[in-house]
């Protein structure tokens, strides 16, 4: 069957066509720019590709709520035009099939759910650190909303003692996002990311603060597997700087050998890689297919 997959990002949109066992066979990109122009652009490209559902992961805050009147939406976004923004009525309008719709970072972890690096668990995270940050959350089998969804991006972290950043979040300066997001890093360094070398010291304050979060979220949540994802995870040297930092935060009080001999192969890089929100899209897509038989 041919699914439609959005991955509606805060730079970029990318759309696809796939399949239930996860392949992506077709792929376009192009600007987050005003939503008509870009919305636009998503109806021409699925116009004639005769798609049985589409699912749709987008940057947010958006409203996850089926029962609210703006299901569908995104809401508080300070980026310009979208705010308040009908996203899924509009396609709605033109596209008759099922859709699937939920926030990047929870269709991210689905993928990874389905078809990646925890493939076969019940539970996992997904962590996206890059322009921003997000947070996905799977648990028992099933994505997590709750009162709206969850904005892991922005949990307060302990200040490093050496660190007199300020912090660059506009609603609350330091925290995770505010501290380790790629400008974070770029403001403080006056240098992007991929800029600095693999030995600097901006990794070591990186990794302090995005293992507070995961350290956070092992005692809250007891996912079975982390997964660590965007642009400024590609320098992979942060890695075991953050499997190093989460174990001296725990200091043993967890016993359970994903956290000691496993940690490598339990704080881990997404399998799907940069496809992992598309293939999450695809993912929600089918499960709106499926949901949508079952009625």
């Amino acid at each position: 069957m041919r699914i439609g997959a959005i991955e509606a990002g805060g730079t970029k949109f990318v759309c696809g066509i796939g399949n239930e066992t996860g392949f992506i066979e077709d792929r376009i990109s192009f600007p987050t720019e005003h939503p008509e122009e870009t919305i636009k652009n998503v109806i021409t490209y699925f116009s004639d590709k005769n798609v049985r559902a589409i699912g749709i992961g987008t940057f947010g805050p958006i409203n996850v709520d089926p029962k609210s009147p703006f299901y569908g939406y995104i809401t508080t976004t300070p980026k310009p035009g979208w705010s308040n923004y009908d996203f899924l009525g509009v396609l709605k309008q033109t596209f008759n099939v099922p859709f699937g719709w939920d926030t990047d970072v929870n269709a991210a972890a689905f993928g990874e759910a389905k078809w990646g690096a925890a493939q076969g668990l019940d539970s996992c995270v997904y962590y996206t650190i890059g322009t921003g940050i997000g947070l996905g959350v799977y648990i028992e089998g099933q994505l997590v909303h709750g009162l709206v969804h969850p904005e892991g991006g922005h949990i307060l972290v302990r200040r490093h003692g050496e660190d007199n950043f300020e912090g660059i979040c506009p609603y609350h300066k330091d925290c995770l996002e505010g501290m380790a997001a790629g400008p974070a890093i770029e403001r403080r360094w006056h240098m992007k990311g991929n800029e600095l070398d693999a030995t600097h010291p901006a990794w070591e304050l990186e990794a302090f603060y995005i293992a507070q979060s995961v350290s956070t979220t092992i005692l809250m949540l007891s996912p079975k597997k982390i997964i660590l994802g965007g642009g400024v995870m590609h320098q992979e040297q942060l890695f075991p700087l953050i499997r190093s930092y989460v174990q001296q935060n725990l200091n043993g009080y967890i016993s359970d050998t994903a956290l000691f001999d496993d940690i490598n192969s339990y704080i881990v890089a997404p399998v799907l890689g940069d496809n992992a929100g598309l293939c999450g899209a695809l993912a929600l897509g089918v499960e709106s297919l499926k949901s949508q038989k079952s009625l």
